[in-house]
């Protein structure tokens, strides 16, 4: 008799473990991208293999629970890694560095979620980028991560933020609002640095054959410590104004973007102003996608950055082809080139420029399986 009831409890236990499973989803999921890269860099030239040209390799899970009335609690783990070593992506200690959060949606109210996330200003300008914004090949991302003497200490735009929270609107008539606050956080990769709070916002409107993304952020300061400076570099608070456009006409969707980052002054006497290191700049993004057949796709981007103040710019301009083999793996390629004035350094990220007022020159051939 008691194996009997032990028996009905663990049935009952059995019953409810299925009943809790089928109310919970979770997706495990993941890109694997590698590429062979000629590389142009001045006057040296090299061959190498590299990780992520298409879409940055990454593996992650995603969960979601029914909690009823309408609400579900999601959460999202994403770790990006570089195929051809087996490393970390960028930062090593870091195990999911492009994205760790977790939070509650509604269909009606929108999402709010806390932890490492993609920035308002990511998503309005994501839709107007034929790259995509690529970590390692997109031109838009050459221009918002280039390290150039005269704007050292005005922040770059990381795309993702730690120790954030974030609120997304439902779409309503085409609209969506994007709203995040993040504290201040640390990281010792690729160069030890802080970096202060941080507002970021976003409205977005799709329709028919139009896109349209406007964004602002703010950027409080914080430092930096990099090679071959005396001492850490205070990086100053930084606004960030930004606008993309899509128009598609059949085939063929029309992209442009443009960002202005606006720097405070440094204060008197430090290393910033010693430098003459917090110029303003810009930089802008005009390009096109054409979906030449179901399994075909083109890309062509032309870019310039601009430094306020000085006579430090760069121009840029790249190709790409996305031929897909099946649903989920394609092979692509990249003919790029990128002429810097001046002081200028901007080069795709991954690519230290050694030579002043240099160019540089890139082909690429590389395949994607999504997992």
């Amino acid at each position: 008799m008691c194996f009997i009831r032990r028996s009905i409890g663990g049935a009952a236990l059995v019953v409810a473990a299925q009943g809790a499973w089928a109310q919970t989803g979770l997706t495990l999921y993941g890109v694997a991208d590698s590429f062979v890269q000629f590389l142009g860099n001045g006057s040296t030239q090299s061959f190498s293999v590299r990780s992520g040209g298409n879409t940055g390799s990454n593996f992650g899970m995603r969960g979601e629970e029914d909690l009823g009335g309408g609400f579900k609690a999601k959460f999202v783990l994403e770790s990006g890694y570089t195929i051809n070593n087996g490393g970390f992506y960028v930062d090593s200690s870091t195990l999911f560095y492009r994205q760790a959060w977790v939070g509650l949606a509604h269909t009606d109210y929108g999402s709010l979620t806390f932890g490492r996330q993609y920035q308002p200003t990511f998503w309005a300008i994501y839709y107007t980028d034929p790259f995509r914004g690529g970590e390692a090949l997109s031109p838009v991302a050459a221009t918002a991560v280039a390290v150039d003497r005269h704007t050292l200490a005005t922040q770059v735009t990381s795309g993702r933020t730690s120790n954030s929270m974030e609120y997304q609107s439902p779409i309503v008539g085409g609209l969506k609002l994007y709203t995040m606050y993040a504290f201040s956080s640390t990281a010792t990769q690729p160069v030890v640095q802080s970096v202060g709070n941080l507002f970021d916002i976003a409205l977005s409107y799709s329709g028919a054959a139009l896109y349209v993304g406007l964004a602002y952020q703010n950027q409080h300061g914080g430092s930096e410590i990099m090679p071959g400076l005396p001492a850490a570099l205070n990086t100053l608070g930084t606004e960030r104004f930004t606008g993309g456009l899509g128009y598609r006409i059949g085939i063929v969707n029309l992209q442009a973007n443009y960002t202005y980052n606006r720097s405070s002054n440094g204060p008197k006497g430090s290393l910033a102003a010693q430098l003459d290191a917090a110029h303003s700049y810009s930089f802008a993004e005009v390009g096109a996608t054409i979906q030449a057949t179901l399994a075909d796709t083109f890309e062509i981007a032309g870019v310039e950055r601009n430094a306020r103040g000085v006579h430090d710019s760069a121009v840029g301009i790249e190709i790409g082809a996305d031929h897909s083999i099946s649903k989920r793996t394609a092979v692509y390629a990249r003919a790029g080139y990128i002429k810097n004035h001046g002081s200028s350094m901007m080069s795709w990220p991954g690519v230290v420029v050694t030579e002043p007022d240099s160019s540089q020159r890139l082909v690429v051939f590389g395949i994607t399986h999504r997992f």
